[in-house]
């Protein structure tokens, strides 16, 4: 086989840090895309109700799809996702949220650098 008949898999990955603006908009979305799941249990519905009510970040994360990044991409298929959704404290002037910091130290890292 060349290498344009093999399958490659790619490591893709993206870290976004949104502000929510409309908890209640939010949690509202994460409860009735529970609500129309039909595959989900009703123990797991229950759960999922009460994680998404407590908690802002849970509601994002059953709103946001790994799938819907890569869906309509022409040649791909997911293979795997797993993503996840905290709280955080954000301040977009400090070093630390510097989004080049991992890029620079894997460039450190293959320089035998790091």
């Amino acid at each position: 086989m060349s290498a344009t008949e093999t399958s490659q898999f790619v490591r893709l990955r993206v870290e976004l840090v949104v502000e929510v603006e409309n908890v209640e908009a939010v949690t509202g979305a994460a409860l009735r895309r529970i609500a129309d799941d039909s595959d989900m249990p009703n123990g797991e519905r229950v759960h999922a109700e009460s994680a998404v009510t407590k908690d802002t970040a849970e509601a994002l994360a059953y709103l946001v799809d790994p799938f819907d990044l890569v869906g309509e991409v022409p040649g791909v298929e997911l293979a795997q996702a797993s993503w996840s959704s905290e709280g955080i404290d954000y301040d977009p002037d400090s070093p630390e949220w510097d989004l080049d910091e991992d890029d620079d130290r894997e460039d450190e890292e293959e320089d035998g650098l790091g």
